[in-house]
């Protein structure tokens, strides 16, 4: 793949200890898999959907991939789709941009322009 972003959904809670701690060694499903869970940006979307459903106030971290080197692997997944997936630790220097994600009325998340 030649993406040069993908991103990663935070708790506020992890996004904290991933800024204070400076690198991010993964959310508790990531340190199971042996690997840090990222989704592309046609990805995004139905993997908050899937996986953080009534969960607000998340942070969205976009990730430069070139900047992790050879520790990003895109492995199949959801329906054999390719998804980024990280072997190692995320330093705060590879998160290019951060937004929050919010619940509307409706129940669903609130995503930044552009998605």
């Amino acid at each position: 793949m030649t993406d040069l972003f993908a991103y990663k959904v935070l708790t506020r809670e992890q996004w904290t200890a991933f800024r204070e701690e400076g690198t991010f060694t993964g959310a508790p499903v990531d340190l199971a898999d042996g690997y840090i869970h990222l989704s592309a940006r046609e990805q995004l979307m139905e993997t908050v959907a899937r996986h953080f459903t009534g969960q607000d106030d998340l942070v969205l971290a976009m990730i430069d991939l070139p900047a992790l080197g050879d520790t990003v692997k895109w492995e199949p997944s959801r329906g054999g789709a390719l998804f980024p997936h990280v072997y190692g630790p995320i330093p705060m220097s590879a998160v290019t941009t951060k937004a929050t994600l919010r619940l509307g009325a409706d129940g669903s998340h609130v995503f930044p322009a552009g998605f």
